[in-house]
């Protein structure tokens, strides 16, 4: 059983992170991000491969990449603002 929308997220998430300007990127950024995404989307869990591979060709039309990339640059937006790590805020 897995949630096929944490791993999309993850993807989605190492395409965008590389062009968010001043981002950091460290390891609690990174986790703080996804975690935001990841609580304002819908999980879809699967059981077996036969759901998981209709769903992964769902994800390759664009409405979901778009929705999950929102979510995402809202979630590095909030992150920069307010870091964790110690870092100051992004300007």
């Amino acid at each position: 059983m897995k949630n096929l929308v944490e791993e999309f997220v993850i993807r989605e998430y190492d395409l965008l992170a590389p062009k968010v300007e001043g981002f950091c990127g460290c390891e609690l950024c990174r986790a703080d991000v996804l975690v935001y995404a990841l609580n304002r989307l819908r999980p879809h869990y699967v059981a077996q491969a036969t759901g998981e591979v209709l769903e992964k060709v769902a994800q390759q039309s664009e409405q979901p990449v778009a929705d999950v990339s929102v979510v995402l640059l809202d979630g590095f937006r909030k992150v920069q603002a307010a870091p964790r790590n110690g870092h100051p805020p992004a300007k």
